[in-house]
């Protein structure tokens, strides 16, 4: 039997009819789960990135709502009000990438459990679009994926990369995997940054809905990375690189602006990945999805040109 978990409707701004289940993962991990079922077309799986969490994506349920799409979103193990690692809850920490395919093996059971909409789709940022690349060679039943801003490498100066390797390597040997990686904190970005010089969104609007939700719902927030989550996304990211693409068709959008991820390995991945496209946005920052009107319009609606011709 499923259980509700709480969904704070009001700061998610999401279409009517949205609901929360708590999910228990086969590891004995709880995750909690954002479903939207409104939409006869099929369902979208809307993988979050980093510190994100179910209420980030209520407008993004709208924007599929209105294209005939319901929508399941999650809070990843150790974000959001999911279960986390370490005692420090602001530290964002996994100890294994494949840890959070256990997360995307419940979500595929809740679709089932909920009899949602067929067929299934996958919408993927950031770091959800390394999970979901992963989920898409492990072979999940998904006929087609839109991806923004991919985390198929992370953004660091050339030098900085071996540096940061060996530094997280070695802090498993220390017993140090639990402490906040270089250059990050135990503050929340979006709470403690202005607007102006931030690296999200040129939108004003969609940056007050972000930090409206994290100041009036701090539990939902999250900080920096641990040094055992860099070691383990800068291997994942590795092992992807040498992964053929799958056979599902997809679309990735990317920012010009772009400065959370690598681009790199973004552009080798698109130019490789049969009958799929890569999209610039220009002057976009990193969360398209969270950008100006007429680039979230162009992302939604080329997404569900995507969904439509593979229904």
């Amino acid at each position: 039997m499923l259980q509700a978990a709480p969904l704070h409707s009001a700061l998610a701004e999401g279409p009517p009819g949205g609901q929360a289940f708590w999910l228990s993962t086969a590891d004995g991990v709880r995750i909690r789960a954002g479903v939207w079922p409104t939409g006869s077309k099929g369902t979208v799986l809307l993988f979050p990135g980093r510190t994100e969490y179910v209420e980030k994506y209520g407008l993004a349920a709208g924007d599929l709502a209105a294209r005939g799409y319901a929508m399941v979103t999650v809070d990843w193990r150790g974000q959001g009000l999911a279960d986390r690692a370490l005692p420090d809850r602001m530290v964002g920490h996994v100890d294994d990438f494949a840890e959070f395919q256990h997360d995307v093996d419940a979500i595929m059971r809740l679709v089932e459990t909920l009899g949602l909409p067929q067929p299934v789709f996958l919408m993927a940022h950031s770091m959800g679009g390394c999970i979901g690349l992963r989920s898409l060679i492990r072979g999940i039943p998904v006929q087609a994926a839109a991806f923004s801003a991919p985390m198929w490498g992370i953004s660091m100066a050339a030098w900085m990369r071996p540096l940061a390797q060996m530094i997280s390597q070695m802090s498993g040997w220390f017993g140090q995997s639990h402490r906040f990686a270089p250059g990050t904190s135990d503050k929340t970005y979006v709470a403690e940054a202005g607007f102006a010089g931030n690296v999200l969104t040129s939108d004003p609007d969609m940056w007050n809905y972000m930090k409206r939700q994290v100041v009036e719902r701090p539990e939902l927030a999250l900080a920096g990375p641990s040094l055992g989550w860099l070691k383990a996304a800068l291997e994942e990211c590795q092992s992807l690189s040498l992964a053929p693409s799958p056979d599902t068709q997809a679309v990735t959008a990317l920012g010009t602006s772009e400065r959370v991820v690598d681009p790199g390995p973004v552009h080798l991945r698109m130019a490789r990945w049969r009958n799929s496209r890569l999209d610039m946005y220009q002057n976009a920052e990193h969360e398209v999805l969270m950008e100006s009107k007429a680039h979230r319009t162009r992302f939604f609606d080329s997404a569900a040109d995507l969904f439509d011709a593979h229904r």
